[in-house]
């Protein structure tokens, strides 16, 4: 009985093991806004193993969102990819775990106000001012919950500034209802999905989004222009820190960068926010190349 319990415990630490390692040696887990979700698991994810072998391991969702697992210890990950700056800070520092140290802004993407083409209200956005037809009964509007993700709160801001800006007090409360409204507010990742298949007639996107699926969208006046700014960092205790400074390398040399163009991005001049000492050694090289 002993041996037999002792062979099991063998095998389930063997099996274990093996798991730990492989994990360690090919796995990279990204964590990434949910607007990137088309950019990541179809073309930088595959590319990326293609370049490495390494395996990319994708999980998307808001970015205060994934930051309030990390920060709860209900996710790890070993890249950190957000749409706001803001929400690095608050993994930042001992009174936050110290999970992030430094991180990279490398792209931006404008907000802009997506529709789909086969709504009944598709004409009016193409003939019309959009806060008209936002405000048009029946228009089934989507966006993202402005607690969980920093689009939701661009969005609130976006139409407020333009509350202010076209001398509509009302306009918000007309186009959003509550910040939190449960008829509009829905998880970042399955935005699109909803409204390309004619569950919303409208929402509030991010370039790369529109200009990667298609999506016909309305520019807003340049004095309410309103974007992602995204930023990504290696996570202190990431499992495999080794396969993230690849990973990270990778994105930001001159093929990433062309991916990210590709799908619509604003690429930027990488800027370091935090400890740059903590940079591993290849991601600072990598990045002093981009900023040349």
């Amino acid at each position: 009985m002993i041996r037999k319990l002792l062979a099991s415990v063998v095998v389930v630490a063997g099996v274990m093991g093996a798991g730990v390692a492989s994990a360690d040696e090919t796995d990279v887990n990204v964590l990434y806004a949910g607007s990137l979700v088309n950019l990541m698991e179809r073309s930088v994810g595959p590319a990326f193993e293609k370049e490495t072998g390494l395996h990319f391991k994708g999980y998307a969702a808001g970015s205060n969102k994934i930051a309030n697992e990390i920060k709860g210890g209900l996710r790890r990950g070993d890249v950190f990819i957000s749409a706001s700056p803001k929400v690095n800070t608050t993994l930042m520092g001992e009174a936050n775990g110290n999970r992030v140290t430094w991180y990279v802004n490398f792209a931006e993407s404008p907000l802009l106000i997506g529709y789909n083409p086969k709504s009944r209200f598709a004409n009016d956005f193409r003939t019309k001012q959009w806060d008209q037809v936002l405000r048009e009964p029946g228009l089934r509007i989507g966006r993202t919950d402005p607690k969980l993700d920093p689009k939701g709160a661009f969005t609130v801001e976006l139409m407020t500034k333009a509350a202010e800006q076209y001398h509509q007090p009302d306009l918000v409360e007309k186009t959003l209802g509550a910040p939190e409204n449960p008829a509009q507010v829905l998880p970042e990742e399955t935005l699109v999905g909803r409204l390309q298949s004619g569950q919303l007639d409208a929402g509030f996107f991010y370039s790369t989004e529109t200009s990667d699926l298609k999506i016909p969208s309305i520019h807003p006046a340049p004095e309410l222009k309103i974007k992602a700014s995204y930023t990504l960092t290696i996570l202190n205790d990431a499992p495999n820190s080794a396969g993230a400074a690849r990973f990270v390398n990778f994105l930001l040399s001159a093929e990433g960068r062309k991916l990210l163009a590709d799908h619509g991005v604003d690429v930027v001049r990488p800027g370091v926010t935090g400890n740059a000492q903590s940079i591993p050694a290849s991601v600072q090289a990598v990045i002093d190349a981009a900023q040349q």
